[in-house]
C-alpha cells in the first residue's frame, strides 16, 4: 500500500484525493489497526514505543509490526528511532486530511456545521 497522495491543489496540503482516502480508510478497517491508531492519537505527539503498543494492546510484536507498516504507508502514523527503540505517533496532518476529505461536502453546503470535529485536532 503506497503513501497517500495529496490532491492536486498546490496551496492546500490538507487536501486528500480519493485514492489516499481509500488507503487510509482501508488501513483503519481492521480491529487491531484501529485500536493502535486510537492509542496513538490519545498518546499525543510523543507517541508510544512499539513495545509499549504491543504491551498495552496485548498484540504480538511481529503481528504489530505488520499493522504499523500499513498505518505508516497510509500516512496515518509516523515513526522515529531513538537508539534501539522505535516510537510511533499519530500523523495528525494525515488524520486531518482524511477528516477534511470525509466532511468536505457535508451538511448541505454548510461546512460550519461540521467544523467542530476538525477544529479540535
Amino acid at each position: 500500500m503506497s503513501a497517500p497522495a495529496a490532491a492536486s491543489s498546490p496551496g492546500n496540503t490538507d487536501l486528500m484525493d480519493q485514492a489516499a482516502a481509500v488507503a487510509a480508510l482501508s488501513a483503519l478497517a481492521q480491529d487491531t489497526r484501529l485500536s493502535v491508531f486510537r492509542l496513538l492519537v490519545q498518546a499525543g505527539e510523543g507517541g508510544v514505543s512499539a513495545g509499549g503498543i504491543a504491551e498495552r494492546l496485548d498484540v504480538r510484536q511481529n503481528t504489530l509490526s505488520t499493522h504499523l507498516g500499513i498505518l505508516v504507508a497510509a500516512g496515518l502514523v509516523t515513526k522515529r528511532r531513538d537508539g534501539r527503540t522505535i516510537y510511533y505517533a499519530a500523523a495528525y496532518p494525515g488524520m486531518r486530511a482524511l477528516l477534511t476529505y470525509l466532511l468536505e461536502d457535508c451538511c448541505g453546503g454548510r461546512p460550519e456545521l461540521c467544523s467542530t470535529p476538525l477544529s479540535s485536532c
